[in-house]
């Protein structure tokens, strides 16, 4: 592999370990930038080099594009890997990077472009061959917000271009609230997203979240490594994640996935990238891609053997990929429970001092945490803290090993969403399958009760 000799990792918490991990198994030396807050994360421990770029707020550090150039250019770091969030899907940032030498170890500035507005991205899907949900021809305006309605027919979402974590999204379920549905779902983009443009689709009644990990290197070769289902969501946050689905046959996801690629192919995609869908009586809708590395990355990489990091840094480097689609193998199953510093009952975030911490183990047993017994969580960022993830020859396996490591993890001093996940494991429909995107919010409304 040609050398990237020194990668500035872009992040926090879990994720910057995660790819940290990942440059010392290569031999790559890290840079570690940080916070004022953060001065004492396991990542910045860990890191041959860190940099402090700012104070506590996202805006005046992580998202700080000169500070972060600057710690580039003070270490000598040639490589940046965005982790997710922050400026992960960040067109300028990429541009930057490139204007100043500095590799950046995800797709080309363009592609983040062309995916990262939801319209031009569900008009590049269907041109390539990929099955699109429903819906409007470029962006909806108050004044033909109802005719496409009545086109499309309802119900019908409308959602932010520039959007994502459910912000900017309404439902209108007749005539009379698309008015209101499309004056809300501008005002709330605006806000979020500083782009007030909405588009609209058809709203699907009960269906699956699930989406296809692709990667390429950017030359016109591209493979794709299964799907996951992210069905169980909160808000439309994924809170459960799954590899294979167990909705899906064989022959299904094997299809779905050479689309996919074969869509990264004609688009000399580089890099890794998740194309999401809302799977419903056997159909497929596309929704979004993500031009990134997912949280939800590791059950991928249980049941394929696959370090989806390196690939990253393997592609970014011009060395292409390790792998062809004959070399993807897909082994046992896999879950990863996300696992934030919240109320299990009502969601409010709780930062706090961790007292006391015991991580599970054993076979087929992961956790990605970059948190320890005496870690001050800070109050500023999201609230996720690790995720646990577990592989099995088998889902009923899998299941039966989740429940058992659920028992096992100890988070003491703050508290944390394990007490739902231990619910979650022991409800039939969990266990059988039977669940859609709205399951997790009706079994947490009726809980309340």
């Amino acid at each position: 592999m040609p050398a990237i000799s020194k990668i500035l990792i872009a992040n926090r918490g879990e994720i910057a370990l995660r790819v940290l991990r990942a440059c010392k198994e290569l031999g790559i030396a890290s840079v570690a930038v940080h916070s004022t807050a953060d001065a004492d994360a396991m990542h910045v421990r860990l890191a041959d080099e860190s940099v402090c770029i700012g104070p506590p707020s996202s805006r005046d550090s992580y998202l700080n594009i000169h500070q972060i150039v600057a710690a580039c250019e003070i270490t000598g770091a040639d490589a940046v890997h965005p982790g997710y969030g922050f400026l992960s899907e960040n067109s300028k940032f990429a541009d930057i990077l490139e204007a100043h030498g500095i590799t950046f170890i995800g797709p080309t500035a363009d592609h983040i472009r062309l995916m990262g507005d939801k319209i031009t991205a569900k008009e590049t899907a269907k041109a390539l061959g990929i099955p699109v949900v429903p819906g409007s021809v470029g962006e909806v305006k108050p004044e033909n917000a109802l005719e496409i309605a009545r086109e499309i027919g309802f119900p019908v979402l409308i959602k932010a271009t520039a959007g994502g974590g459910g912000r900017g999204m309404k439902l209108a379920t007749n005539e009379s609230e698309v008015e209101e549905a499309v004056a809300a779902a501008r005002q709330e983009a605006a806000a979020a997203f500083g782009n007030d443009a909405v588009y609209m689709e058809k709203y699907l009644g009960k269906p699956r979240h699930i989406e296809i990990q692709v990667f390429g290197d950017g030359e016109g070769n591209a493979i794709h490594l299964g799907e996951r289902d992210c069905s169980l969501q909160r808000r439309h946050q994924k809170v459960w994640e799954e590899a294979n689905s167990p909705a899906l046959t064989q022959e299904q996801r094997m299809k779905i996935g050479e689309i996919c690629a074969d869509a990264m192919r004609k688009m000399k995609y580089r890099g890794a990238g998740t194309i999401e869908f809302l799977y419903e009586n056997g159909e497929f809708y596309f929704i979004e891609m993500n031009t990134r590395l997912q949280v939800e990355h590791p059950v991928t990489e249980a049941i394929t053997g696959i370090d989806l990091v390196y690939e990253q840094i393997r592609v970014a480097s011009g060395a292409g990929l390790s792998v062809t689609q004959d070399d993807v193998v897909f082994r046992g199953h896999a879950i990863e429970c996300r696992i934030n510093a919240e109320d299990p009952r009502t969601f409010t975030p709780s930062p706090g001092t961790i007292t006391h911490y015991h991580a599970p183990g054993g076979l087929g047993v992961r956790v990605d945490s970059g948190v320890y017994a005496g870690y001050k969580i800070p109050p500023y960022y999201d609230s996720l803290i690790g995720k646990l993830i577990v592989h099995g020859r088998t889902r009923e396996e899998c299941m039966m090993r989740l429940r058992r490591v659920l028992d096992e993890f100890v988070i003491d001093g703050i508290k944390t969403t394990l007490p739902l996940f231990q619910d979650l494991i022991n409800n039939p429909d969990i266990t059988s399958g039977n669940y859609d995107i709205h399951w997790l919010e009706h079994y947490l409304a009726n809980s309340a009760k």
